[in-house]
């Protein structure tokens, strides 16, 4: 097992870590909005979404991976209202539209709207 980290996604803000390399696989903690460089939390669900997107693929990056390489995604709303905000600019990040699952959720930490949490291969 590997440990990745990177300064170009929000360091964790518990006993955990960023990801994790095993095998030939990529696992990602779950990635909330919080921007690496500044340590602020975008307003809105499209801002939201964006940023924890861009945190997925610094650790994907931190691999010597890409987006494509997503095979399965988890994704945590705050309000199933987002849903529709949420897809527009997940879709554009995620064009090749691994499996994923969508819940919602009562609470995120830090009170943001959307979490993501990947799982990629590398071949």
């Amino acid at each position: 097992m590997k440990k990745l980290e990177t300064i170009k996604a929000p360091g964790a803000i518990g006993p955990y870590s960023q990801g994790y390399e095993v095998n030939e696989f990529v696992y990602t903690s779950g990635q909330i909005p919080i921007n690496p460089e500044n340590g602020q939390i975008p307003e809105g669900i499209s801002a939201q979404a964006d940023q924890s997107c861009k945190n997925v693929g610094a650790i994907l990056e931190a691999a010597g991976l890409n987006f494509e390489s997503v095979f399965k995604t988890t994704c945590f709303l705050t309000d199933m209202s987002d849903f529709v905000a949420f897809n527009k600019i997940y879709a554009e990040y995620f064009v090749s539209k691994p499996a994923r699952s969508c819940v919602a959720v009562k609470q995120l930490p830090q009170g943001v709207l959307c979490e993501i949490e990947a799982i990629a291969v590398n071949k």
